[in-house]
């Protein structure tokens, strides 16, 4: 099942001399279960269609659709609902709130959306797949790298979202936690179904993934399976 369609989006920052093409007429779908990696040198636009997908910016023009739904003509009050209900994010830093512990941080998303609904089942389920049940009353300050990483990707779950947006999520670990978490995304795409895009410098990881899009001066200009498939 088809859960993302990117269609011809473009997007320029900046205006005359000063004009940046971040995107130039990008095309691709996801199915549903897929891992893809996206590579390119620093400042192609990886980022920035990231960004684009899940809704944070918008593009000039053309079409991202999730779940059947075209974001672009969403209001700014429906588009920041649609976020929080459809697309997960997992960064580089982390971003875990610092005055909660390891569960509160998992159940945030859906205790902010469903005005106090949190299904305690499912969040202790994702906490005792990612190996954090035993640091569930832990706070952010007491976890490793490697641990705060994996109650960020609990929190980016918790929600079932329609896609799960990662850009560099191993950027700050060390090569033995870098493999650890790759493991745990590519087991989350498994054992929940779930679809992930996945921002990376890093060939070797990307190799893992099941599709590799390869973008550059906001092109994309190669596709290919990887070894996941």
């Amino acid at each position: 099942m088809k859960v993302l369609q990117v269609e011809k989006i473009s997007k320029k920052y900046g205006e005359k001399e000063n004009a940046v093409n971040a995107l130039n007429d990008i095309s691709f779908s996801v199915e549903q279960g897929e891992f893809i990696a996206i590579v390119g040198t620093s400042g192609s636009g990886k980022s920035t269609l990231l960004n684009m997908i899940g809704g944070l910016d918008i593009p000039d023009s053309g079409e991202i659709t999730v779940r059947d739904r075209r974001i672009s003509g969403l209001s700014r009050k429906e588009l920041a609902v649609f976020r929080r209900r459809n697309i997960g994010f997992v960064f580089q830093n982390y971003s875990l709130m610092p005055v909660l512990n390891v569960y509160d941080n998992a159940a945030l998303p859906l205790t902010f959306d469903r005005g106090g609904y949190v299904d305690h089942e499912y969040i202790s389920e994702l906490l005792k797949e990612l190996g954090l049940w035993d640091k569930r009353t832990r706070f952010p300050n007491e976890l490793s790298g490697g641990q705060q990483q994996r109650a960020a990707i609990a929190r980016a779950l918790a929600n079932k979202p329609a896609v799960l947006l990662a850009d560099e999520p191993t950027g700050n670990l060390d090569s033995h936690t870098t493999i650890e978490v790759m493991g745990l995304l590519k087991n989350s795409c498994k054992r929940f179904g779930q679809t992930i895009l996945m921002v990376t410098h890093n060939e070797a990881l990307a190799e893992n993934c099941d599709r590799i899009l390869h973008i550059e001066d906001g092109m994309l200009v190669s596709e290919r399976q990887g070894d996941g498939i």
